[in-house]
Order: structure tokens, then C-alpha cells, then sequence
């Protein structure tokens, strides 16, 4: 069972006038459970105004770095990125749980092509594995297509110039922007199918491409895997971590007909931390995450929206219908795992294994 962890901030800084990066102060007997791999996050927590407020932000260093550091931009409206942006201080402390997600790949010992397509803050997993598969893999080429709205907004410009001149010829950087204009046409603006195929044809040979990482607005993600597969890359290899904007017509369509299923009365089983604990379901939650919470659970959870996988756990009686699923591969849906802010009961009874 993952637990959070009181930790210090170490360093506090503006990257941008929206965007702050966090060093944490990692105890040395924390050092082993907080390990983490290239494109992972943390999943921090706060209580604000009365409130436990959590998100998940990616880790931007590297995992030889010994340095815990996220990037946080302010959102309008966001309560946790602007008390992080404008309140929070070096010194300060933040409950924090150990690294999770998958977004990401082993290092190689072969000289393997990397891609990624990133937007805005989408940037800060893709730094961590641009540091790492470039000082891991001594062979690795590295290509980013970075999309910003201005010079002034791109996070973390100046480390990724350090780092193309630090691996000059392995590590090449194109930057787009949509409120500045360029001398060369195709910087400007945001990725659409023709520019998408104009940057295979000019600037990346897509069968050389080993991996690709995707992370931005869920729109650009979803049209960049699909040309990328459409010009020969293996759908497996592509991989991707989203902004969700809204629901697709058939997430909504599913929400709809999920809000319909009777869950009053279900027999609900929760297994962490070894322990189980057993609640009835009433109608007043949609979701199984939401009413063991209400039933004094207390389980992992960041985001609520399907993508950071931190309330993932494994069905083990019974059934249940995730409503979205932007957070788990194939496979692991084939093993009866599930997200369980997103999972409506479709049986009498359930029992889900958060210890997996």
C-alpha cells in the first residue's frame, strides 16, 4: 500500500511567469521507496482552506540525478498549482506519495531512435526521459518537437539547450509556437495532419523511430499517434500521457449510460493494506472510489478524471464498467485491473485489491 510522506521543499523557483519548479528535500531513508523510472509523477497533497486537495505532476529530473523536482503551472482557477505558484516556500513541507505511472520505457543497450511531441508543460516527463536515455544509452538519438505559444513560455528552454549542446548530433530540438510567428512556415501554429506528414518527409523518418512519447492536450496526442501509425510505427511503441479538455462523444455516451446502473445496495469489498474493508453502496456515488471514501476508506487517489492511474487496483469478485480509461494499457485491463474513481458495480457484489 502506498502511503504519503511528509517532505520538505528544498528549492522553489519560477521557470516562467506561470510555471514553478519544486526541488524536494528526500530523507535518505526515503531515497529506495521513492526510486522512480524516466516519465513517472508524484502525487502530491495539501490541505488547503480546509480541504485535501491532491494532483500528480511528473518528475523532470532524472532518476542518476538523486533529485526529486517537479514543474507546476498555474492554472486559472486551479487551487493546488496556485497555491503552489504564489503561497508555497522552500522550507515548507508537502505530503507526497512514492512514484507511479508507466509512461515510459526501460533504457537499451541498442542504439535506439527516440521521438517525442510535447506541448507546454507537457514537457517536464519528456525532459526527464530525454536526460536519461541520453546519458544511459551512449549510441540513443533523441528528437523533441516542442510546441509553446511564445519564446518567453517555453518551460525548461535553457536545460534543453544545455542538453543539445551537451549531445550535440544525438539530440536535436524543433520549437513551434502559436502566438509568435517564425521565418519558416512550419513552426508556426499548432500540429495539424499536413504538418504532421511535411515533418516526416523534412525532419523525422518515421520507420527509424524506435519510441515515441506523446504529452500534451489529449486532441494533439490522439492525432499524432494516429499519423504516427498511419507512417509505419507500431502502435505498441507509441506512447502517450494526455490533458484531458473534455469527454469524447463515446466517453459520453458511456458516462450516460453508466449514470443509469442501479448501484444501491451493492455489497462492496476493498482489500489494502492487507486489510478489508467492507461498505454497502448507496446512490449517492457514481463511483466506487467516491463511496468507499465516503464510507471512511482510505485509499489512493490524485486526479478522479481516468488518467494518473493512482486509484488503480485489480477486480477479484464480481464486475464492474469504467465510464473513461485514459490511464491503462490493454493488458492490464485484460487482467481485470481498473480504475476505480472511474468503476460503476455491474453485480450485486465486488472486491477490488488495491495491494497489486
Amino acid at each position: 500500500m502506498a502511503t504519503f510522506h511528509k517532505i520538505k521543499v528544498k528549492d522553489i523557483y519560477k521557470e516562467t511567469a506561470d510555471t514553478s519548479v519544486v526541488t524536494f528535500d528526500m530523507p535518505v531513508d526515503l531515497k529506495d521507496e521513492f526510486a522512480f523510472q524516466q516519465g513517472q509523477h508524484l502525487t502530491l497533497k495539501a490541505n488547503l482552506d480546509g480541504e485535501d486537495v491532491r494532483r500528480s505532476y511528473s518528475l523532470c529530473s532524472s532518476p542518476f540525478e538523486d533529485q526529486w523536482r517537479v514543474a507546476v503551472k498555474q492554472i486559472p482557477g486551479g487551487k493546488f498549482s496556485t497555491y503552489v505558484n504564489e503561497k508555497l516556500s522552500a522550507g515548507d513541507t508537502l505530503e507526497i506519495m512514492p512514484p507511479s505511472g508507466a509512461f515510459g520505457v526501460d533504457c537499451s543497450e541498442d542504439a535506439k531512435t527516440y521521438v517525442a511531441f510535447a506541448a507546454g508543460s507537457g514537457i517536464t516527463p519528456v525532459l526527464s526521459m530525454i536526460k536519461t536515455h541520453l546519458a544511459k544509452e551512449p549510441n540513443a538519438k533523441f528528437k523533441l518537437f516542442y510546441l509553446n505559444r511564445t519564446v518567453k513560455s517555453i518551460i525548461f528552454k535553457e536545460e534543453i539547450e544545455q542538453l543539445r549542446n551537451k549531445y550535440f548530433g544525438r539530440f536535436e530540438i524543433f520549437y513551434f509556437l502559436t502566438k509568435e510567428r517564425r521565418d519558416i512556415e512550419l513552426f508556426n501554429g499548432r500540429f495539424t495532419s499536413e504538418k504532421l506528414k511535411e515533418i516526416f518527409g523534412k525532419l523525422l523518418y518515421v520507420p527509424a523511430v524506435n519510441e515515441a512519447f506523446l504529452c500534451g492536450p489529449e486532441e494533439m496526442i490522439f492525432l499524432i499517434r494516429d499519423e504516427l501509425v498511419n507512417a509505419g510505427m507500431p502502435k505498441e511503441n507509441v506512447h502517450y500521457e494526455l490533458f484531458v479538455t473534455g469527454l469524447s462523444e463515446e466517453d459520453k455516451k458511456r458516462a450516460e449510460r453508466l449514470a443509469q446502473q442501479n448501484v444501491e445496495g451493492v455489497d462492496v469489498t476493498i482489500v489494502d493494506g492487507g486489510k478489508e474493508f467492507h461498505f454497502t453502496m448507496t446512490s449517492d456515488y457514481d463511483n466506487i472510489l467516491d463511496a468507499a471514501l465516503g464510507a471512511g476508506a482510505d485509499l489512493p487517489f490524485a486526479c478522479k478524471g481516468g488518467v494518473c492511474s493512482t486509484c488503480k487496483c485489480q477486480i477479484v469478485e464480481g464486475n464492474v464498467e469504467m465510464k473513461i480509461n485514459y490511464a491503462l494499457e490493454a493488458d492490464e485491463v485484460e487482467q481485470n485491473f481498473v480504475l476505480s474513481c472511474q468503476s460503476v458495480p455491474m453485480t450485486e457484489k465486488v472486491k477490488l485489491d488495491f495491494d497489486v
